[in-house]
C-alpha cells in the first residue's frame, strides 16, 4: 500500500505547492504516521502488519536456510509487526528466553515500488529498529546486517530485485533474522530483564523486530540525511546535508525555510562532495516582534518547513527533493540555569519509560504517540525524559509540534566490558546522529545511575568511559548540554541531576530550600540515594560557578495500587493520601531557590512499577486538572503563552 508521508494531520490530504519547479511537501503538517518524520518523500509503503514468524532456539536457521524463499514450512506462526513476539499484541506472545528469532514476508511485485529499470531508481528497505542483531535476506539474497537494539537501518535492494533476470517475480520473500541473548549483561538492553520472569524495576524482554518496516523508491543520486541547528546571537540555520555518494558532476544545492507561505530564508551552492554544510540566514528573527513570533518553546511550539532541491547543475533537472522541517530554538546552561532561547527556563519533567502493556517498547502507532504527549502537557509538564530506550522518531514528531522537551537517552547495559563500550559508543553515535534535529531534544544523556558502569566511584576506566561518551557526544553535538552519569557519580556533566527518593516532604524541602543546604546536598560524600554526587574538582567547580545547574532529576515514585507485586519508593492506599502527598513532594521541590527543574517518576505505571501518574491502562489516578495544579502549583488548568515565560517554577 503507497501512503501520503506529508498529509495534514486535519484534513488527511497531501499538501503541495510548486517551489522553482519542485513539489513543495510540508513536513510540519505531516499526519504522524510516516516512520521517518525529519525527511519526507512523497510516497512509501508500509510492511508492518502480518508476517511468517519461527523460534529458532536450536540456532538451526542459518544452516537449514531458513532464508532461502522455499523454505516457508520454517515458518509455523504468524506474528503481527511491529510489536515484540513477547508481547500480547504480537499475537504471540512467548515471553520465555527465546534468542533467536525469524521473520517471513512475501511482498507482491507491486508493492515494491520498483518502476521500471530506465527511471534509474533504487529500491529501499528500511527498519526503525531491531533488537538486537539483525541479518536480511531479499529473495534469499543478504542484503544487510545491523548490530543495535535501538537504530535504523537500510538495505538497498534494488540489485536483489534485478537478479531474478528481465522477468520480474509476482512476489518476493523478505526474510528477518533477528538475535537478542538475554544473558548478554554487557549488551544495552536497558530495562529489559535479564531473568525469564520480571521482577523488581525490570519489565518483559522486546525481542526482534519493534519499529516499523517500510520500502522506499529514491533517486540514484540523492539526499540520505540533514540536519539543523540554530544560532540565535548570528540569526542563522546551519544546515548539513548528506548525498548518498560524492556526485560524478557539479549539482546544484537550494535549501528553502517558509512558514507557511512566507519564505524566512534561502541559500544555494553547487555541490561537489557527499556532505555539504551550509549556512541559511534568517533575518527576520532579528526583529524583535518577529522574534516572538518564529521562535520555537513548549509553549509557542512554532516549526519551519525546510525544503532541500537537489538539481543537475548546467541543466536545472531535478535530481531529488526531500521535505524537513526545524524549529527555531537555542538551549545552554549557565549563570545556575537552564536557558531556552537565551532565558532561565524552569523545566516540569516526567519520567517517562516508554513501555507499554500491549506492546512492550513499541507502540501502536502515531496517535497512540501523540496521545502520550498531549496528556503530559494537560498535566502540567513541559518536558519529558524518555528513560531507558531511543523512542520511536513519530514521539518526537508530535513533541516538536505540540511543544514538549525532551531528554534523550539511551538504553544502559549491566555489566562494564571492552565490548560494552564498543556497542554502546556505536549505537549512541547513531542515536545522536537520529535524533539531533529535533528541537523538542534539549539534553543528552549516555549513561544514567552508573548502569554499566557500576564501579565509576573507584574504577578509572569506568570513569574515563564516561568522560569519553560525554565529550564524543560534546564533539558530534555542541549545540546541546551533555549529561556524563544521570543520577550521581557525576565526572562532567552540564547539568548536575542528583536523583532523590525522599519520600518525607519535609526532608525534601529542607535538603535544597536555600543555597546553603542545597550546596550541602549536591557535594556531600554520599548522596541522598547513598552515592557520591561528585566525583572530581572540575565536576564540582562547575556547579560552584553556576555552569552545571541543579536539578533533581528523579523523584517521586509513589505508589497507589491494589496489586500485590506492586512496587514503589513509598505507597500510599487512599486517593486523598496520595493527592496530599504528590502535592507536598512537590512544593517542596518549587520551595528551592537554587533547583532549576525536576523530573517526577513516572508518568505511567509499568509493569510492577506502580508509581505512575497513571494506571497501566492510561486512566490518571487523579482528575488530569488536580495533577495540573500539583505539578505547576497553579490553581487554573491552562498554561497560556504570555504567562508560561521562562523561569516560572
Amino acid at each position: 500500500m503507497v501512503l501520503p508521508v506529508c498529509a495534514d494531520a486535519s484534513q488527511g490530504t497531501e499538501t503541495a505547492r510548486r517551489s522553482k519547479g519542485g513539489s513543495r511537501l510540508r513536513a510540519t503538517q505531516q499526519n504522524g504516521s510516516y516512520p521517518r518524520p525529519m525527511m519526507c518523500r512523497e510516497a512509501w509503503t508500509s510492511l508492518d502488519g502480518a508476517w511468517q514468524f519461527a523460534h529458532d532456539d536450536a540456532r538451526g536457521g542459518l544452516a537449514s536456510r531458513w532464508f532461502h524463499p522455499s523454505n516457508a514450512e520454517a515458518f509455523q506462526q504468524t506474528i503481527q509487526v511491529p510489536f515484540p513476539p513477547e508481547s500480547s499484541a504480537s499475537g504471540v506472545g512467548a515471553r520465555d528466553f527465546h534468542p533467536v528469532v525469524w521473520y517471513r514476508r512475501v511482498i507482491p511485485h507491486d508493492d515494491v515500488l520498483a518502476g521500471d529499470g530506465g527511471n534509474a531508481r533504487r529500491v529501499l528497505l528500511h527498519f526503525g529498529a531491531v533488537d538486537h542483531s539483525a541479518q536480511v535476506w531479499f529473495d534469499g539474497q543478504l542484503v544487510v546486517e545491523h548490530v543495535g537494539g535501538q537504530t535504523p537501518f537500510t538495505a538497498d535492494i534494488t540489485d536483489a530485485l534485478a537478479s531474478g533476470g528481465d522477468q520480474s517475480p509476482e512476489e518476493h520473500v523478505l526474510v528477518v533474522r533477528a538475535e537478542d541473548d538475554p544473558h548478554a549483561l554487557d549488551q544495552p538492553r536497558g530495562k529489559q530483564d535479564w531473568r525469564e520472569k520480571p521482577h523488581g524495576i525490570w519489565y518483559e524482554r522486546t525481542t526482534g523486530i519493534w519499529q516499523s518496516v517500510w520500502l522506499e523508491m529514491v533517486p540514484v543520486q540523492r539526499v540520505v540525511d540533514v540536519a539543523w541547528t540554530f544560532y540565535a546571537s548570528s540569526a542563522m540555520v546551519h544546515g548539513e546535508i548528506t548525498l548518498a555518494a560524492a556526485p560524478a558532476g557539479p549539482l546544484a544545492l537550494e535549501v528553502t525555510l517558509t512558514l507557511g507561505e512566507e519564505v524566512l530564508g534561502e541559500v544555494s551552492c553547487v555541490v561537489r562532495g557527499d556532505v555539504t554544510q551550509i549556512d541559511i540566514p534568517v533575518p527576520a528573527v532579528r526583529n524583535g516582534q518577529d522574534r516572538a513570533r518564529l521562535l520555537w518553546f513548549p509553549e509557542h511550539p512554532q516549526l519551519v518547513d525546510a525544503e532541500v532541491v537537489l538539481r543537475e547543475r548546467d541543466s536545472g533537472q531535478l535530481v531529488d527533493t526531500v521535505a524537513s522541517y526545524l524549529g527555531l530554538r537555542e538551549v545552554s546552561v549557565g549563570g545556575g540555569s537552564f536557558n531556552l532561547n537565551g532565558q532561565p527556563y524552569y523545566t516540569r519533567s516526567v519520567l517517562n519509560q516508554g513501555y507499554r502493556p500491549e506492546t512492550h517498547l513499541a507502540s501502536r502507532g502515531s496517535d497512540e504517540l501523540r496521545t502520550e504527549v498531549e496528556l503530559i502537557k494537560a498535566m502540567g509538564f513541559n518536558a519529558v525524559r524518555i528513560h531507558q530506550k531511543a523512542e520511536d522518531p513519530r514521539f518526537l514528531f508530535w513533541a516538536d509540534r505540540l511543544g514538549l522537551l525532551v531528554w534523550g537517552e539511551t538504553a544502559g547495559a549491566y555489566e562494564f566490558s571492552t565490548r560494552a563500550i564498543a556497542l554502546l559508543t556505536t549505537e549512541w553515535m547513531e542515536i545522536v546522529r537520529r535524533y539531533r534535529s529535533h528541537p523538542s531534544v534539549v539534553v543528552w544523556v549516555p549513561i544514567n545511575e552508573s548502569w554499566g558502569v557500576q564501579d565509576i566511584a573507584t574504577v578509572a576506566a569506568q570513569q574515563q568511559f564516561a568522560q569519553s561518551l560525554v565529550s564524543l557526544t560534546r564533539a558530534l553535538d555542541p549545540t546541546r548540554p551533555a549529561v556524563s552519569n544521570e543520577g550521581w557519580e557525576h565526572v562532567d556533566s552540564d547539568i548536575l541531576g542528583l536523583h532523590d527518593y525522599t519520600v518525607d516532604p519535609a526532608r525534601l524541602r529542607a535538603r535544597y530550600l536555600d543555597n546553603q543546604a542545597a550546596l550541602g546536598a549536591a557535594m556531600a560524600g554520599y548522596g541522598p540515594q547513598r552515592r557520591r554526587p561528585i566525583l572530581n574538582d572540575v565536576q564540582a567547580q562547575r556547579f560552584l560557578d553556576g555552569r552545571a545547574p541543579l536539578m533533581i532529576t528523579e523523584f517521586g515514585g509513589i505508589s497507589m495500587s491494589e496489586e500485590a507485586e506492586s512496587w514503589g519508593y513509598d505507597q500510599v492506599q487512599t486517593t486523598d493520601e496520595y493527592a496530599a502527598r504528590l502535592a507536598e513532594l512537590f512544593d517542596a521541590l518549587r520551595a528551592s531557590t537554587e533547583i532549576v527543574g525536576f523530573c517526577y517518576t513516572q508518568f505511567m505505571d509499568t509493569g510492577q512499577e506502580t508509581n505512575g501518574l497513571l494506571t497501566a491502562d492510561g486512566t490518571p489516578k487523579l482528575p488530569v486538572e488536580d495533577i495540573f495544579r500539583i505539578v505547576t502549583g497553579r490553581t487554573d488548568t491552562a498554561l497560556d503563552e504570555a504567562s508560561s515565560t521562562f523561569g516560572t517554577p
